[in-house]
């Protein structure tokens, strides 16, 4: 899968850290609307990963434009990537174990934990050219709503899995059948992987976008999608379509004002909001069928 890589520089007098993460958290959420997958933090804003052919660089540049920050603007220059794991560097360092409710455990190779029996749930994930090592506030959310909910013997749907952390925290909470998709050909490889390291073997792998359930058999009693607002607002039908009566959605990856929006649409295919969840602005909705 070929990549380009987009530097995004924050422009503003009266720069605050705390403003810098915010404008990178805006940046993340318009170039993820505009087709990007992944991002890292840098000291003048946003580097952010692009598959070739996906990038809507005129939907950017608007949403750019229109930056909601007062007197901040946002450049950003666009190149090939190289043609090698550009998550090198952050996969030799890792990330610092995530401990989430004090039951679920999320942790790399680079740093183990020593105490993993005092969790219910001790996931380790070693991210390949994916998103989802459970630093981001969307993968918290979904999974700490995913630790409520009652997953015993239940068949579970991971929408856009990147490195298959929901899948497996689903398997290991009691999930008896679980199929993931990814569009990105990496994620569908990490997940399987990170499937491995953990011992878990009831994980079906598919690559490509929702239609790849068309080839998929059964209904699901709960659904998983951590993903950008346009894609769930486009799949939440398909997705309903697939969910037994009684059956949970649980969604994420979008900000606090694009929930009503997102409401909504699931209202108009019969799902009603069960809760909502917040980090920052970043914002978790659970829905019932």
């Amino acid at each position: 899968m070929h990549y380009f890589k987009s530097t995004f520089t924050v422009k503003g007098a009266h720069m605050t850290e705390q403003l810098m993460q915010t404008c990178r958290d805006i940046i993340a959420g318009v170039a993820a609307e505009a087709g990007f997958e992944s991002f890292e933090d840098t000291p003048e804003g946003v580097t952010g990963y692009v598959q070739e052919g996906e990038l809507d660089r005129a939907a950017l540049d608007e949403s750019l434009k229109a930056f909601p920050v007062s007197g901040v603007g946002v450049e950003y220059t666009i190149e090939e990537a190289e043609d090698k794991d550009w998550n090198e560097t952050w996969e030799e360092q890792g990330f610092e174990p995530i401990d989430i409710d004090g039951k679920c455990i999320i942790h790399d190779t680079v740093h183990p934990v020593c105490d993993e029996s005092s969790y219910d749930i001790n996931v380790v994930i070693e991210a390949r050219m994916a998103f989802g090592s459970g630093t981001h506030e969307t993968t918290q959310l979904v999974v700490e709503e995913m630790l409520k909910t009652d997953l015993s013997n239940k068949r579970l749907l991971d929408c856009g899995c990147g490195t298959g952390i929901l899948s497996i925290v689903a398997s290991k909470a009691g999930a008896s059948d679980i199929v993931a998709y990814d569009i990105d050909e990496w994620s569908v490889s990490n997940t399987e992987h990170n499937a491995h390291l953990n011992a878990v073997d009831n994980i079906t792998v598919l690559h490509g976008d929702i239609n790849v359930l068309s080839h998929v058999s059964g209904m699901f009693d709960i659904i998983v999608a951590n993903i950008n607002r346009n894609i769930l607002l486009s799949d939440i039908p398909s997705l309903h379509e697939v969910m037994n009566k009684g059956g949970i959605l649980i969604i994420s990856g979008f900000y606090e004002e694009d929930a009503p929006l997102l409401t909504t649409r699931a209202s108009e295919v019969g799902l009603s909001l069960l809760s909502t969840r917040q980090k920052g602005n970043w914002v978790e909705l659970t829905f019932h069928n």
